[in-house]
């Protein structure tokens, strides 16, 4: 088993994001690791394709698709619970596995539920001409 075996949907990873507008501007690296959600895992023959969507403390702005996560859920993923945090899903990096200079093979942070991620995911995929990919792998 590698260390990335657990990267899969709704696992909670530490990753350097980079934010759509930052990449806007000609940031290429992302300015701090913070949590992020997996989001889809594809196989594809030269490593796997990841999307991940980020995770915030800053309220999201009304016109934003995003999620507060209930608390229970932040325990589950091993967030704070003690303090608002969203998941931001109308953008999102992708990166791929094998090929990526961004992923660690550190155990994952934890997990959502099915239950709670996978609604959240299926709206995702309803809206995602909408969404800004910041594509990450080199």
């Amino acid at each position: 088993m590698s260390g990335f075996d657990e990267i899969e949907t709704a696992v909670v990873i530490r990753y350097p994001y980079l934010w759509s507008t930052e990449a806007s501007r000609g940031e290429t690296e992302g300015r701090k690791g913070r949590p992020v959600v997996v989001g889809v895992r594809l196989a594809r023959p030269n490593g796997d394709l990841v999307l991940f969507f980020p995770i915030t403390t800053k309220h999201p702005e009304a016109n934003r698709f995003a999620c507060e996560i209930p608390a229970i859920e932040k325990h589950r993923a091993g967030l704070d619970a003690d303090i608002r945090l969203w998941i931001i899903l109308d953008e999102y990096n992708s990166d791929v596995i094998g090929h990526s200079f961004y992923f660690e093979p550190d155990p994952p942070v934890g997990r959502f539920s099915k239950a709670f991620f996978l609604p959240i995911l299926r709206e995702f995929v309803a809206r995602r001409r909408s969404s800004r990919e910041v594509h990450r792998a080199r």
